[in-house]
């Protein structure tokens, strides 16, 4: 397809995202729904010891009892992070509804706050409530749609748009747009689980829906149901802008995730760090899991410490620009490899956190630190100011490219990050900038 690709891109000037999308005319077909979400499940024992099990799809925890005393050892922890541990494999959001419905008790006294500290000795009670139905309303969000025929959609998202509804979280997403923008009616979740960004089911960033959503509003396209099944094929963290791919039918949607699954999906991301990474490129190659202390988190595992729950990860990089004399850099990814996260787990691993990223230490007080001693005095102000209002990490999906499921055409699509990260990359360049020649990273 007609677009931008890393080398003939002049990161020099960022235009607008306007500037550069292929807009195709939208078909005028109504289509039905299916596969919008993704679920996750495992049990316990009647003991309440956690149990794996082999179809992960099978179990969605309603009435699940725990009933633990909390490890003398055990430092003071919030309830609701407490529970998640003792259940393998239940989200955090889950077990936060089952405390909120009054069915969580410490030492016979009911609590409904799930930031409540248990202490060792203290005795928990808990049965996970009932699965809630989850709708999503189509709603008339902004989308920037890049491409779009008869079979799929490329969009643009924008940073702080979730990608599919979660229970607490089932409106303003890419679904509830997606759902407006195709004319398809209110969808509801039977007797499935779906989870919040940070407790995704699987640690792969490429989504196999095995159940089918249900449509409530009784219209037909006139089409065959099996045939018309759009739906989120990979996603993006909340804070990541960029390029997503959208399946509108069962067979676009199996090719495109057989393409993420056999790794022939091409993605490039790039990301602002906080410092430089050394050596200025290369490939980084470890297992990654759920942090054990925090589950919205994963953590690189080393090799005394790997275990099944783990997953390979790898991802090649190369420093483009060096900015605010080494304070920062300009960085280009290729994933291998798509779990949740992924480059920023690898960035925290080399010991240069996104710019902007809280959770894996690219904090403000972090960037500023390094920045401030490398920065004139004129321009201190307003860096701080830039760094003080970034409330995500710097992290843009620049480029993907697949073949598509009908033609076979190899697709590729290109977009410029958004005005945040193009405002701070341009200050960071004001200080000072230093480009790196590729013919470094050969």
């Amino acid at each position: 397809m007609g677009s931008l690709s890393l080398s003939t891109i002049s990161w020099s000037s960022l235009p607008s995202t306007k500037a550069l999308k292929n807009i195709i005319p939208k078909p005028l077909s109504v289509i039905s729904l299916s596969r919008l979400v993704n679920v996750k499940a495992c049990t316990t024992s009647a003991g309440g010891n956690p149990q794996p099990i082999s179809d992960r799809r099978t179990i969605n925890f309603s009435g699940v009892k725990l009933q633990e005393t909390v490890d003398v050892k055990s430092e003071k922890l919030r309830l609701d992070s407490w529970v998640s541990s003792r259940i393998h494999g239940i989200s955090r959001a889950r077990v936060q509804s089952s405390i909120r419905s009054g069915l969580v008790s410490v030492n016979g006294r009911i609590i409904n706050k799930v930031s409540h500290m248990v202490r060792g000795g203290d005795k928990v009670n808990c049965t996970i409530s009932e699965l809630q139905q989850l709708r999503a309303e189509p709603e008339d969000i902004p989308l920037d749609i890049v491409y779009e025929d008869d079979h799929l959609l490329v969009v643009n998202k924008p940073a702080h748009m979730v990608v599919h509804p979660a229970p607490g979280n089932t409106s303003g997403t890419l679904v509830n747009g997606i759902l407006h923008h195709c004319s398809l009616p209110m969808l509801s979740l039977a007797s499935e689980e779906v989870h919040s960004e940070a407790e995704d089911a699987s640690d792969d960033e490429f989504i196999a829906f095995p159940r089918a959503l249900k449509d409530n509003g009784g219209a037909s396209s006139g089409k065959s149901e099996a045939s018309i099944r759009p739906g989120i094929v990979h996603r993006l963290d909340k804070g990541t802008s960029g390029l997503l791919v959208v399946a509108k039918d069962e067979h676009s949607h199996s090719h495109l995730a057989e393409q993420f699954k056999n790794r022939t999906i091409k993605r490039v991301y790039v990301s602002l760090t906080c410092g430089v990474p050394s050596p200025i490129s290369g490939r980084v190659d470890v297992p990654v899991g759920r942090d054990s202390n925090n589950r919205i988190r994963m953590a690189v595992f080393d090799g005394s410490t790997h275990s099944q729950k783990t997953r390979n990860a790898a991802s090649r990089y190369r420093v483009i620009e060096v900015l605010a004399g080494g304070g920062s850099a300009l960085v280009e990814w290729k994933l291998e490899t798509g779990r949740t996260h992924q480059i920023r787990v690898h960035a925290k691993y080399m010991g240069v956190p996104l710019l902007g990223d809280e959770l894996y230490g690219g904090t403000k007080g972090m960037a500023l630190s390094l920045l401030q001693p490398r920065t004139p005095s004129s321009f201190r102000e307003n860096l701080q100011q830039l760094i003080c209002k970034l409330e995500r990490p710097c992290l843009h999906a620049l480029s993907l490219g697949f073949t598509h499921p009908y033609t076979l055409e190899n697709m590729h699509f290109s977009q410029m990050p958004p005005a945040d990260f193009a405002e701070i990359l341009t200050q960071l360049r004001d200080i000072r900038a230093e480009k790196v020649s590729k013919q470094v990273h050969r």
